[in-house]
């Protein structure tokens, strides 16, 4: 049986800031257990719920030299769903009331992370034959595999996968002090090593010295390639091209399920879609003090409220968006300026539009289950989950063409009725504008093949074990 051993900065349930947390939470699980043993390690952050951490039992704990002292290393344990998870002990590091702190202290607790990792393996008595590194918090394992722990029998032979989430973040810092708190020599601050300009880059190590890349859909995969999308590294991607690939993500299909999803106030299914949605759109309304109009378009976004996000774009089509006869709902938070576009929003078009800056799961759920249309016109989408989860609640996605959106999406072609959403290539608000006439065009005058959207939308599967089987397939590989 091979082991597989994923690490990651996050992970659901135990902390989460964004996607990355639900597919370490989510994918692990979906692998084949009869042929594949797989385990979870993720920083033993102080903030983890106490209904994890009193269920967390200490395995082992020992000092280790790092970054000029000796420091201490525990591992506590927990078994959850069928997975065990282990979580890297240093209350030093990784105590505080956020898993991120300043992006100088990052550097270096993410240093020890990935050193600690490694360094805990032979008293877990877990050898894995992979260790599967998620963004860049986890780029200098494989740095590590092949250079410090290299002359270690144990070490031998394990092989690494870097996954790319978020290329825009990249763990750069002065080249020196990474070389100081990771211990790496600077022969390896280099521009075909860890260097990016004068800058050491965690990332980059990974994905130098990992045995295969991946990251989150096909066409990402594709457009990093570029120098648009590359973020810099675009050469580094071309030149490993063959060892690299893009597999989309997953959503859990059971905790996003219309049919017993117990944070909406009307479950549905394929066939009671138009009513289901009915009963939402008016629980919400009332709700959130919208007016009740069971007949009215409901659109809804539930997003980081940023530029990558195509804030721009809704900001300057707003006002049209709401000359027309439509609802817009709005969850998340953000860059200052854009919620203050929604916030103003809110005061000129009272009882047609709600701007609601935190963040709550069962308002999500509730928007999903309720809008009619899912704005998400991104100026780049790695993956993005919001999609895949408006889909599963019938909700059709507006999306710009890149990354995930445009693997996931498929456009509405009026003439032969097949789509399961809305979508525009070029990053302009008239095009953006246009789409969302489209949409409002065809929900008021063809409800028919609206309803028809709807379902084929829901019938789309993007639950994880499809996603998994081609991971599976990479372990087989290596």
């Amino acid at each position: 049986m091979k082991k597989i051993l994923f690490t990651a900065s996050e992970c659901v349930p135990f902390i989460k800031t964004g996607g990355l947390a639900d597919v370490i939470g989510s994918l692990p699980g979906a692998i084949n257990r009869d042929e594949f043993e797989v385990r979870v390690m993720i920083p033993a952050y102080t903030i983890i719920p106490e209904q994890y951490r009193s269920k967390m039992k200490t395995v082992c704990y020992f000092q280790s030299f790092f970054n000029g002292r000796d420091r201490y290393i525990g591992v506590k344990e927990l078994e959850l769903g069928g997975v065990t998870y282990d979580f890297i002990d240093n209350e030093e590091y990784f105590g505080g009331g956020y898993p991120y702190t300043d992006y100088y202290y990052d550097i270096e607790k993410f240093c020890f992370f990935c050193k600690a990792v490694l360094s805990v393996l032979p008293s877990l008595g877990f050898r894995p034959d992979i260790i599967h590194c998620n963004d860049w918090h986890t780029g200098l394992i494989p740095v590590y595999l092949k250079t410090e722990f290299a002359g270690d029998p144990f070490y031998q032979g394990i092989k690494s996968i870097m996954t790319v989430h978020n290329l825009k973040f990249q763990g750069v810092y002065n080249a020196k002090y990474m070389s100081r708190v990771s211990g790496l020599p600077m022969d390896l601050f280099t521009i075909d090593k860890l260097l990016t300009y004068d800058d050491g880059n965690m990332l980059k190590g990974g994905l130098v010295y990992a045995d295969r890349i991946t990251t989150v859909s096909e066409t990402y995969a594709e457009e990093i390639k570029t120098p648009d999308y590359g973020e810099g590294l675009d050469g580094l991607f071309r030149a490993r091209s063959h060892e690299f690939c893009g597999i989309v993500n997953g959503i859990d299909d059971q905790v996003f399920d219309p049919t017993s999803d117990r944070l909406i106030p009307h479950r549905y299914s394929l066939r009671t879609v138009l009513s289901g949605k009915i009963k939402n759109k008016l629980a919400l309304q009332r709700q959130l003090g919208l007016e009740e109009d069971d007949s009215v378009m409901m659109f809804g976004i539930v997003s980081r409220l940023t530029e990558q996000k195509g804030m721009e774009l809704i900001a300057r089509v707003l006002p049209d968006l709401m000359a027309s006869r439509a609802q817009l709902v709005v969850l998340g938070t953000g860059e200052y300026h854009y919620e203050n576009v929604f916030r103003s929003a809110a005061q000129a078009y009272p009882g047609r539009l709600s701007a609601n800056f935190t963040y709550s799961e069962e308002l999500s759920h509730r928007i999903y289950a309720a809008s009619d249309a899912f704005i998400m016109p991104s100026r780049f989408e790695p993956c993005g989950l919001s999609q895949l989860i408006a889909l599963r609640y019938g909700s059709l996605p507006i999306v710009r063409e890149t990354g995930g959106l445009k693997d996931t999406v498929v456009p509405y072609n009026r003439f032969t009725g097949e789509g399961t959403g809305f979508s525009f290539q070029f990053y302009d608000s008239n095009v953006f504008l246009n789409i969302l006439r489209d949409s409002l065009k065809t929900f008021y005058e063809d409800r028919k093949a609206y309803a028809k959207l709807q379902r084929q939308a829901m019938e789309q599967d993007f639950s994880w074990e499809a996603s998994a089987k081609k991971y599976e397939e990479m372990y087989r590989t290596l």
